[in-house]
């Protein structure tokens, strides 16, 4: 379950003179990452399939430690999605071995896999390196420096901010200059965040796309004042997106690339299987209730509780990363996963290899 996190200004109610001198109000949030940390989460569903360990090779990434690029022998994954997309995955060879680049690799697949195909549709490469410096997007890519991934987990708004990079590699070259957004901005009169309005050519898109997500598709996730605060600050805005056609699978949960009937309750094998260390159990329930996953060993014991709360109807997915309650990591072995949700109940197995 993600933690609010609490920052001001979350809402202003004070006023600026533009440079015309008419009287307009501050933009009202700091950045739209923060508006609330539920929007995504790690329990929604991802596409994501596998990323088969394929060598290493020289590469180029960008690296935010040294603001440069730096050419190196990474290691590479061929991630691949549901939905018939794929990227490839460069790990700085600084992880010291190709598992331990794989789980990182795994890791951050199964997250950029919760985002929609307008937003993977330009992502060809994903970098990962160390550091606590910030994520970015354009280049076709996708940088995330993991000591920093620590902090975005930690404040709930690691999707969040991957909605935001993700819709700097695919959404900007298309319509940051388009006809029909500067019409919008223009419209509107202001923008949703004071990083939109003292940036606006490079931050709008990212910034107004995470806010559109969360009333289109996630408004059952924030309260009404958030809601009301985005759409009569970027009305038009709101309209342009809606005029795209986006395809937002798995965020709508609708369409012809649904594995599962949303009318039934059902527990997908997790993948991989077998698994070391992390895997990804994937489930469906048709009406909001309270759901239990949890994992035994084979002789009934309870391992871990990985799920116990309130579920809205639709398609979810939750990881298991081998650990314990205590947060151990568990032996190799064969271990069970059951779900309740409502009357139904249903138990599968699946293998750790260590």
């Amino acid at each position: 379950m993600k933690h609010f996190i609490f920052l001001l200004p979350l809402y202003i109610a004070s006023f600026l003179f533009c440079q015309g001198g008419s009287l307009v109000l501050d933009p009202p949030y700091s950045g739209t990452i923060f508006i609330d940390p539920d929007i995504i989460t790690e329990n929604d569903l991802s596409t994501f399939l596998e990323a088969p360990y394929a060598g290493q090779g020289v590469r180029t990434m960008y690296d935010r430690r040294v603001n440069d690029w730096i050419t190196v022998t990474a290691y590479l994954f061929n991630a691949s999605f549901n939905d018939g997309l794929t990227c490839e995955i460069q790990v700085n060879p600084e992880f010291s071995s190709s598992d331990s680049a794989f789980i990182e690799a795994e890791k951050y697949g199964i997250e950029i896999g919760r985002l929609p195909p307008t937003l993977r549709l330009d992502v060809e490469t994903v970098w990962i390196h160390k550091g606590i410096q910030p994520f970015g997007g354009g280049n076709n890519n996708i940088l995330i420096h993991v000591g920093q991934a620590l902090n975005y987990i930690n404040d709930g708004i690691l999707e969040e901010t991957l909605v935001h990079e993700a819709a700097h590699t695919s959404l900007d070259a298309y319509h940051s200059g388009s006809s029909g957004w500067l019409s919008a901005q223009t419209m509107d009169g202001e923008f949703i965040s004071t990083y939109a309005r003292d940036f606006p050519d490079r931050e709008d898109i990212a910034e107004s796309f995470l806010p559109y997500l969360a009333i289109r598709y996630r408004s059952d996730r924030i309260d009404q004042q958030t809601y009301d605060i985005i759409t009569e600050t970027i009305p038009n805005r709101i309209q342009y997106f809606d005029d795209q056609s986006f395809d937002m699978y798995p965020i709508n949960n609708l369409g012809i690339k649904d594995k599962y009937s949303i009318n039934n309750y059902s527990i997908q094998q997790n993948y991989p299987n077998p698994f070391n260390p992390i895997t990804m159990l994937e489930f469906n329930i048709p009406l909001k209730c309270i759901v239990n996953i949890t994992i035994y060993d084979l002789i009934g014991k309870k391992v871990k509780t990985l799920l116990n709360q309130t579920q809205n109807a639709g398609q979810r997915s939750i990881i298991w990363d081998a650990t314990d309650d205590y947060g151990q990591p568990v032996s190799a072995g064969i271990y069970l996963y059951q779900i309740k949700a409502g009357q139904y109940v249903s138990t599968k197995k699946m293998v750790l290899l260590k």
